[in-house]
């Protein structure tokens, strides 16, 4: 594969983590380049060595096959058949770089997630405090504040803690969610010279690494749709490539809602990220596809599926990462007919706005 990289910038590094090791920093590359190979690691470290030639990413102490050689023996990779592969402890740590990156954009944007209203007995601790009241967690006391009222109360001759002493953080009630995220894989998601399917994967890679590390009772089905739709598991969405296909929104809705029926959570939802424009449905065994403009049989059926989900108390909220007003318009018709919600996400926003959603819904439990 011929590496175009004529777009890309670099500078030096003048991060203030002074005591990154060269396999450190060598391998924060690897992980994002993997994202681009599709998992191809043998055709990563040949991006990294055409790197390495024309902008010197390596020392004179540390090079290409140094790294390498540490990849092996920290069993970042494995070889089968004479041709290395991505480890198990690889996956996990792209999902758990891909959080992390999230959370830091998330933080230079100065943003947080946003509160509602809503509060008890919940996993989500928070800095406004209140008083003791019988049932509390005690988990969630704050020991500074609370120590400081015993004090003012009772004197330090005399230190004890009372109940009207005691201050507690407020905590945001979290409702178990389950979660179909639906991510389209046809050719317009490279169409045009923009790589949409790389964020996508990113981003469904951070959703279910937070899910599974921090919130074990939801869960995250991950759906792809071209032609057709399917289900893949956490650990196959690096490997994941755009195919030659059209849009069939509505195989992929109908999976969505077959695999959520089966969760026992009462709180489900739909997450889909597209371009926007259904080109395809099924009749029978046979396809039936109209690439140009908004074709009016494959917009009913589609419509038709948000009023199902709709019916089935099943919102869906669209990440739609093209702005064409057309389609805009459509997206805003489907959302109306399910009750969901859309969002007109740039690339670098798409992790953003996910976030925010999930933990949003998620404090409304």
């Amino acid at each position: 594969m011929k590496i175009n990289y004529s777009n890309w910038r670099f500078e030096a590094w003048r991060g203030s983590n002074k005591q990154m090791t060269d396999f450190d920093r060598l391998l924060d590359l690897l992980k994002q380049l993997l994202l681009y190979t599709n998992g191809d690691i043998s055709e990563a470290l040949s991006w990294m060595t055409e790197l390495d030639k024309s902008h010197q990413i390596t020392t004179e102490d540390y090079g290409i096959a140094d790294f390498i050689q540490e990849l092996k023996e920290k069993n970042y990779v494995q070889k089968s058949s004479g041709l290395m592969h991505m480890s198990a402890k690889m996956e996990i740590s792209l999902r758990r770089k891909a959080l992390d990156d999230i959370f830091s954009e998330l933080s230079k944007a100065g943003r947080g997630f946003h509160r509602t209203d809503k509060s008890g007995k919940g996993d989500e601790r928070t800095n406004i405090l209140k008083p003791y009241t019988f049932g509390d967690d005690l988990d969630n006391m704050a020991w500074t504040e609370t120590i400081k009222n015993a004090q003012r109360n009772h004197g330090i001759g005399d230190l004890r803690i009372e109940s009207d002493d005691i201050r507690m953080h407020e905590t945001y009630y979290q409702s178990r969610m389950s979660t179909a995220l639906l991510i389209d894989i046809s050719h317009s998601m490279i169409l045009y010279g923009e790589d949409r399917i790389t964020p996508a994967k990113r981003v469904a890679m951070a959703l279910g690494e937070l899910i599974t590390t921090r919130y074990p009772g939801d869960t995250l089905d991950i759906i792809t749709f071209g032609d057709d739709a399917q289900r893949i598991a956490l650990e196959d969405i690096p490997y994941l490539e755009v195919g030659p296909f059209h849009t069939n929104t509505v195989a992929g809705l109908q999976m969505g809602l077959d695999v959520l029926r089966k969760r026992k959570n009462p709180n489900k939802q739909i997450f889909m990220i597209t371009d926007g424009k259904p080109s395809c449905i099924k009749k029978g065994n046979k396809y039936y596809k109209n690439s140009f403009g908004l074709d009016k049989q494959i917009v009913k059926r589609t419509l038709a599926m948000a009023h199902q989900c709709k019916k089935l108390n099943i919102p869906v909220t669209t990440f739609m990462i093209a702005h064409d007003e057309y389609l805009m318009q459509f997206i805003h018709q489907f959302t109306s007919i399910n009750n969901g919600q859309a969002f007109y996400s740039s690339l670098d926003q798409l992790g953003s706005f996910i976030f925010y959603d999930y933990k949003n819904k998620k404090r409304k439990g």
